[in-house]
């Protein structure tokens, strides 16, 4: 473990610990199976481009699992298709493609990503395949190279904290009208199997305070932004989907929040919006969006941050980390970026530093970000590392390590600039230094990446140490004095 790594997982374990204590927690010891049911009524819409089961490895029953839909890819939006259950042992995966193209082939060659998990599918008869699942997932399953028809299969942990709605202190959000469910220091809010509007709260959204849980059950879809501000000691949990909010969840001049485990499917804006907070867990979630500006995971001056485990298909930046903007001040720092799997149908996977606050005398740093052990299935942009510094930022002490990249649209390795942007920057940035790449690797049609860039802005706005080690393409070593183009000014 880095020192980064141990300093934020030193910061946050208290919150953990303490936010446990209330858990009501069940055990599951053996083969375990969870299927969740969906409201056909006002909810998302069922798919059947795909017949998917699970079972037991030893044997048993085959389970069929509801295929709901989610859109992808803001400039050629199609309708995909994705799959949720919880396991608790090894389980067979069936999956029958009903498209008409898979059925009508004769031959249907399917591939299992992220390729670093090495999933081989069997294949049982012309358009059905079947593959043996060791531990909970996050999948695309693609048949024939199909990437917008595709399934996505999440397979999730068991639940270890679940709740009924009927505690002491519970708000439960299927109150009979719109005025019954609220109620002084309540300590839950609850999200049962079923359709959840935000009732006649305005804007859409649904305002959680300090010391509360918010639990969605699996089944839950609720149809509404979730939004943490000035509050404390806030958790976010479950299996249930956040439905077309306009952002997913929102965390503003907020402390010690966790988000885990739950779906939001195509909101209009941001996944996950962080502004001037600290103490954030984010982990287990999945994320699909297919408009503009629908971004997955943005931070704004925030600090402390643990990321893990999440799988984000966004049309537009998967993650983005910047300083000041908007309503935010304070610069960034301490954040851990680990076993991400990031699709990009439009822009970059990872973006840092185009935002800051340029009137600051110095500017603001973004400083102590540590990536590693991600996979990356796609990228259509200027970038899939992308380091763009503007609005007099310092961007420093950043390492990327453990990064596994497929096949792309289009993209270069590394766009490493401090820059200025009319269209987003009142200054250019500062500098870029100290700054590592280890252990990164591209399997993929390679005439498809464009030159990787380093650009300095000019003889005092410059990108410093920047290391590059274990790089490969296709197996091919990297070499970084041949294989990127160094501009000394960027005017």
């Amino acid at each position: 473990m880095s020192i980064i790594q141990s300093k934020i997982t030193s910061i946050v374990i208290l919150f953990l610990c303490v936010a446990q204590v209330s858990a009501l927690t069940q055990s599951h010891s053996g083969s375990y199976i969870k299927m969740y049911e969906y409201p056909e009524k006002d909810g998302i819409e069922f798919m059947n481009d795909y017949e998917v089961h699970v079972r037991e490895l030893k044997g048993g029953e085959w389970l069929r699992l509801n295929t709901l839909r989610c859109d992808v890819d803001m400039h050629d939006v199609q309708k995909a298709s994705f799959v949720e259950f919880e396991m608790g042992a090894p389980v067979m995966v069936r999956v029958k493609g009903l498209r008409p193209e898979y059925v009508e082939q004769s031959e249907i060659q399917v591939l299992i990503r992220p390729l670093s998990k090495n999933i081989k599918p069997n294949k049982i008869d012309n358009n059905t395949i079947e593959f043996l699942l060791n531990t909970p997932e996050f999948l695309s399953i693609e048949f024939n190279g199909d990437r917008k028809h595709n399934l996505h299969l999440f397979a999730n942990h068991p639940e270890t904290e679940t709740y009924t709605g009927k505690e002491e202190n519970c708000i439960n959000w299927a109150g009979k009208n719109n005025h019954d469910v609220f109620i002084k220091k309540a300590s839950l809010i609850y999200f049962g199997p079923g359709v959840h509007m935000p009732k006649d709260l305005p804007n859409g959204e649904i305002k959680i305070p300090s010391n509360t849980t918010v639990y969605l059950a699996p089944g839950a879809i609720v149809k509404a932004k979730l939004c943490v501000d000035r509050a404390q000691n806030v958790r976010i949990i479950g299996r249930g989907i956040l439905d077309h909010p306009l952002r997913g969840v929102e965390i503003t001049y907020s402390k010690n929040v966790l988000l885990d485990g739950i779906t939001m499917v195509n909101p209009q804006h941001y996944t996950v919006f962080g502004g001037e907070s600290e103490n954030i867990i984010i982990r287990n979630i999945k994320s699909f969006s297919r408009h503009g500006w629908s971004d997955g995971i943005d931070l704004m001056c925030c600090k402390n941050v643990v990321i893990e485990n999440v799988f984000l298909r966004n049309s537009d930046d998967c993650i983005a980390l910047y300083n000041h903007r908007w309503w935010y001040w304070g610069g960034s720092k301490n954040i851990c970026i680990r076993r991400a799997t990031l699709w990009a149908d439009v822009a970059h996977p990872f973006h840092f530093g185009s935002h800051g606050d340029d009137r600051s005398k110095k500017g603001e740093t973004l400083r102590n970000v540590h990536i590693s052990d991600c996979d990356i299935l796609n990228a259509d942009g200027d970038g899939i590392l992308c380091m763009r510094c503007g609005d007099k930022n310092i961007l420093r002490d950043i390492t990327f390590d453990g990064i596994r990249i497929e096949e792309v649209e289009r993209g270069r390795l590394f766009n490493i600039q401090v820059y200025f942007s009319a269209k987003y920057n009142r200054a250019p940035g500062n500098s870029i230094r100290d700054i590592v790449f280890r252990n990164i690797t591209f399997v993929g049609d390679a005439t498809k990446l464009s030159r990787s860039f380093i650009k300095h802005y000019d003889e005092d706005r410059k990108v410093c140490n920047v290391k590059f080690e274990n790089i490969t393409i296709n197996g091919c070593p990297f070499n970084p004095e041949e294989d990127i183009d160094v501009y000394e000014s960027n005017k």
